[in-house]
């Protein structure tokens, strides 16, 4: 097999960036060891930032999202068993994020893949990347036992924290960041309609807790937990109870209890690898970092990287013109290290940790009231949650 650019991995990544290159009329393939439904399936996040939502309406792909998506104009902070708003257009000039879950986002990107030539192979095992380096890349992989190899340009790296793409980056070429938080996240989907039309994020001394939603039917709720948690110990009741409590009155007065259909401790980590780029090979998304879901950044950097990834890639092939290529690492790294800070910080502001004194817990009261009462730090919290710009494109 030959192709410009081979994509390792069928997400959220892999599949943007697909898309975009086929837009561009570059050749590529994608690869992915999991099946469609696997992939289609995992459930994770759920909120678009405004540049999500305009890639989506561009590539054609926003349809059910028009008709199905949740669009929030604000977001609720609650704490002391008070709630207050944050009316995150009127601060950004009209910016707004829409709740439309990744697993819809997929069924999307994937129902529009063969009518447009997109080419995926499913189940190709053993992905394994050769001469990156050098002048001709290649990835070799099996499929139904049958060797095969699979020549190109580039290789995109979209498979994930634990994929083969950074895994395949020199040690003395790959510096990595990370914070290991020392808590999770347990989260059940319900079919009840949700406590707010907008997300409420909690600050108790219970620890944090976040009411979302996927559709005006079922809700999303988190509630923060130990590591040391089991799933098996926490029944409905129980949870309910937990997520009423962090709530606040105020915020959980609409509550509407009901049997959750899928439960999950997701732990928490801040990670950040550097370069994405070695030789001819580019990392994008969870390969080269992974945010706390704090700030529902995830799918929207990963999809920030293709976009950047898919101009540089669409530059150099329509005009010879590496300048993008060669930015590409240094451009996505700016936009990645932003939602990072944001992330961690929003992380920091609503989270109960274990070595937390009562000072700390006053610190973050007193940031909380401050936000509250302060507009220039309500529209900082806007800007980054709807979503920063991707910034300037490198030139030569």
């Amino acid at each position: 097999m030959r192709t410009q650019v081979a994509i390792i991995g069928a997400g959220p990544a892999g599949l943007f960036l697909a898309h975009l290159l086929a837009r561009a009329g570059i050749d590529a393939v994608v690869l992915e060891r999991r099946t469609r439904d696997y992939v289609e399936g995992r459930v994770r996040a759920g909120v678009l930032e405004q540049g999500t939502v305009a890639l989506m309406r561009e590539l054609g792909l926003d349809g059910r999202l028009k008709a199905e998506g949740l669009v929030h104009t604000g977001t609720n902070l609650a704490y002391d068993g008070e709630i207050f708003r944050i009316d995150m257009a009127a601060l950004t000039g009209g910016a707004a994020v829409t709740v439309y879950g990744q697993q819809e986002v997929m069924r999307d990107l994937f129902d529009a893949a063969e009518p447009r030539g997109v080419r995926i192979v499913f189940e190709a095992e053993d992905l394994r990347l050769h001469d990156l380096a050098g002048e001709t890349p290649s990835v070799t992989f099996t499929r139904n036992g049958e060797a095969r190899t699979l020549a190109c340009d580039y290789v995109a790296a979209c498979d994930g924290f634990h994929g083969v793409g950074r895994a395949a980056i020199p040690a003395d070429v790959l510096k990595v960041y990370e914070r290991v938080y020392p808590f999770g996240w347990l989260g059940i989907l319900a079919e009840v309609p949700p406590v707010n039309h907008e997300l409420i994020y909690a600050n108790h001394t219970h620890g944090f807790a976040l009411a979302s939603m996927r559709s005006p039917t079922r809700s999303r709720y988190y509630v923060q937990v130990g590591l040391d948690e089991r799933i098996e110990d926490w029944s409905d009741e129980r949870f309910w109870d937990e997520i009423e409590t962090r709530l606040g009155p105020q915020a959980s007065a609409g509550l509407v209890r009901g049997p959750s259909f899928e439960k999950s401790i997701a732990p928490l980590r801040s990670f950040v690898a550097e370069p994405m780029r070695y030789g001819r090979l580019f990392l994008a998304g969870d390969a080269a970092h992974i945010v706390p879901p704090t700030g529902a950044k995830g799918m929207n950097l990963a999809v920030s990287d293709v976009a950047m990834l898919a101009e540089a890639l669409s530059l150099h092939y329509a005009d010879r013109d590496a300048s993008g290529l060669d930015g590409y690492s240094a451009r996505a790294l700016a936009r990645v290290w932003k939602a990072e800070r944001f992330s961690w910080w929003f992380t920091g502001l609503t989270h109960r940790f274990p070595d937390m004194d009562d000072f700390a817990r006053r610190m973050q009261v007193a940031e909380l009231a401050y936000i509250r009462g302060s507009q220039a730090a309500q529209t900082a919290l806007a800007e980054n949650y709807v979503g920063l710009p991707m910034g300037p494109a490198a030139v030569r």
